[in-house]
């Protein structure tokens, strides 16, 4: 009985994870890339030069990555139970985790962006491309294989991320960890949810990397 119910216990809390991580990550990703083509193109390199607007969101982008995730969880609660209705379990976690990765991915996307060889986007220039069409069509397209290193990275952070939302019951592997291993001294628990978490950090970071390199044409 208790093998069953253990089971039951962790596949739950994966599931948990999963969805946290993968809901928070796509609309990050959302916020997170026009957030980063923006920072490019108001960049003093960029396609349409803006300090003011470039300051000021490099400024904003750099407070919120500078807050630690456990705080800002916490300081957000009113935004989540405005949002979610709840402040604990797994849907809860969401907002806190979007505020925090977004950013964060901005910056990915911009650093990428950055990689991108000027002479390309220089003679799509003289071609007669628009902005946006060198966005998407350049930029975009170049530097897939560096979003997708980075898509390996964030979405891993995330994950992180999740399992600290488990101090505040949270949901997933983080609260089997923190509420059947760490408050009842059971060593086994938060192994396994350690082992599960490496695991499932793994694969993810094998899946885009294996995506990543088949995308780069330079290999």
């Amino acid at each position: 009985m208790f093998i069953a119910i253990d089971i039951s216990l962790y596949t739950t809390a994966i599931a948990e994870t999963f969805f946290m991580t993968f809901v928070s990550s796509l609309i990050s990703y959302l916020i997170g890339i026009p957030l980063g083509v923006l920072l490019y193109s108001t960049a003093k390199d960029g396609l349409t030069p803006n300090a003011g607007i470039y300051n000021v969101l490099s400024l904003i982008v750099n407070i919120f990555r500078s807050i630690p995730f456990l705080i800002l969880l916490i300081l957000v609660l009113p935004v989540t139970k405005a949002i979610v209705g709840s402040t604990i379990g797994a849907k809860a976690v969401i907002p806190p985790l979007v505020i925090s990765a977004s950013p964060y991915i901005a910056r990915m996307v911009e650093s990428s962006l950055k990689e991108v060889d000027l002479g390309v986007i220089e003679a799509a220039k003289s071609m007669g491309a628009t902005n946006f069409q060198i966005i998407i069509k350049v930029l975009l397209s170049e530097s897939k294989p560096s979003l997708l290193i980075g898509a390996a990275i964030s979405i891993t952070t995330i994950l992180g991320y999740s399992a600290m939302a488990g101090a505040v019951g949270g949901g997933g592997l983080g609260d089997v960890a923190i509420r059947y291993g760490y408050y009842r001294y059971n060593q086994d628990v938060m192994l396994i949810t350690v082992v599960l978490l490496v695991i499932i950090v793994q694969i993810l970071q094998e899946i885009f990397m294996g995506i990543a390199r088949k995308s780069d044409k330079r290999l």
